[in-house]
């Protein structure tokens, strides 16, 4: 879980005032009733678009890099265009990186959007890194700057990886990892963007990152308390491993305090050994060897953000999941349980975002500002099983949700909190890790729920 006395850096429309969130939230509701039917939160919510083929890498404005014809395309480093110089300001150490970028084309959104989610897939050796940064036009016309979506590199030798606080114009801002509309009431939205990759390596190495996948989710899910019922439509579950995050309380408290804050980081680890992948013993070898489960620890560690000072940052999850020999990982939102229905039947397991009361989800036995878990199947009834690291031990993580409940918790845009104030929820924001080269069926279901 995140602790419970930060403000959710997720914008979800938290600007729109809470009168118009209240007057808004029957009409969403209304608007949103006959999709939900068919396995939808209502039509033209959310656009994803990934850079992926070799087709894809030779589009664009490249200064300095090439696209990677193999059977994994990518992006390298051909030529450096220059150097420049960095300063970490996790460190204070400043250093001279050769750089070398591709932009990507205009992307013209199918959903206008009130916020993005960038996400990448990259091997970046020591001595290399990367930054990706956004810029995009608004529906008045206007241009938002060039802001930074991530400072990032698999390991932490190099740099520190990091987002960037700060960074607005007066219409839109960064919260960590999400672009968002400042007033979304005030009918303004993105209605285009592009990317840019900076490549970065120690001069005269001839190393290179090479980026697989590029891409961003941008979405306008209006705001709204509660959401239509879904049908349950599948009884099935998957074989998943357990990790709590609590047994590491404590440890290793450099990053976010130890396991208390590790939900994300021990789903993470949870989806990535499910199909297959874990650290090696030399990658371990830091662990105190005391530590159950070493492996979230490692996850923890290479998933920490150094400017949001935890392991939450959602690109950076799915980054992680990908430095694991052929997986992809992405940001995306879903539109219901259906489309998690759809997912697990083709076995993909989800790790899902939400927030809530502890009144709101029947035997969690804990509230929270923002909490990750795994979806791993359905009961016969409908009902939705979860492996929730902020379980006491691995032997206590599969849990059973009324699917009614963790339908609306996770779904919803709007809450109450404790103290009865209007606050924002996660609008239905998941990871989805799967194979490089997924099998039929698989490709099928995340097209189905949006994702190429």
């Amino acid at each position: 879980m995140t602790r419970a006395s930060e403000p959710s850096r997720r914008a979800l429309l938290a600007v729109a005032v809470a009168a118009a969130a209240i007057g808004t939230a029957g009409t969403a509701a209304a608007a949103t009733s006959a999709g939900a039917a068919h396995g939808h939160a209502g039509p033209g919510l959310v656009d994803n678009r990934a850079w992926t083929s070799y087709a894809d890498w030779r589009t664009g404005t490249a200064k300095g890099t090439r696209a990677l014809d193999a059977a994994r395309p990518g992006l390298v480093i051909a030529t450096p265009a220059g150097t420049a110089d960095y300063t970490d300001p996790h460190t204070g150490k400043t250093a001279t990186w050769e750089y070398a970028t591709w932009t990507s084309p205009v992307h013209r959104l199918a959903v206008p959007a009130t916020e993005v989610i960038a996400s990448w897939n990259a091997h970046t050796p020591a001595g290399t890194w990367l930054q990706v940064e956004l810029t995009g036009t608004y529906s008045d016309g206007k241009a938002t700057p060039w802001y930074v979506m991530g400072r990032w590199a698999a390991g932490d030798q190099d740099i520190k990886r990091t987002s960037v606080d700060n960074q607005k114009d007066g219409k839109s801002s960064i919260s960590t990892d999400t672009f968002a509309i400042d007033d979304a009431a005030s009918g303004l939205r993105l209605v285009s963007y592009r990317l840019r990759l900076t490549l970065y390596r120690t001069p005269g190495s001839g190393l290179t990152p090479t980026v697989w996948r590029l891409g961003a989710m941008g979405s306008d899910i209006p705001d709204r308390f509660t959401v239509p019922a879904s049908t349950p439509g599948l009884a099935k579950e998957l074989t998943v491993r357990r990790y709590s995050q609590e047994i590491h309380a404590g440890q290793y408290p450099e990053y976010d305090n130890g396991g208390e804050a590790w939900c994300s980081p021990t789903s993470s680890q949870m989806i990535i050994e499910y199909w297959g992948r874990r650290p090696t013993a030399e990658q371990l070898a830091w662990v105190d060897p005391a530590f159950a489960d070493p492996q979230v620890c490692h996850a923890a560690r290479f998933t920490y953000d150094y400017q949001y000072g935890g392991c939450g940052n959602w690109p950076f999850n799915a980054a992680y999941a990908a430095t694991y020999k052929d997986l992809q990982g992405v940001v995306t939102r879903l539109r219901s349980l259906t489309d998690l229905e759809t997912l697990i039947a083709a076995g993909i397991p989800a790790i899902t975002s939400q927030s809530f009361l502890k009144s709101e989800l029947t035997g969690a036995g804990y509230g929270t500002s923002g909490h990750l878990m795994t979806v791993i199947g359905f009961t016969a009834g409908g009902d939705v099983i979860a492996n929730d690291p902020a379980s006491p031990g691995d032997d206590t993580v599969r849990r059973v949700y009324k699917r009614r409940e963790w339908e609306n918790i996770w779904l919803r845009t709007k809450r109450y909190n404790a103290s009865g104030n209007v606050v924002s929820g996660t609008g239905g924001v998941c990871y989805l890790y799967f194979p490089a080269n997924p099998s039929a069926g698989q490709s099928e279901a995340l097209k189905a729920v949006g994702v190429r």
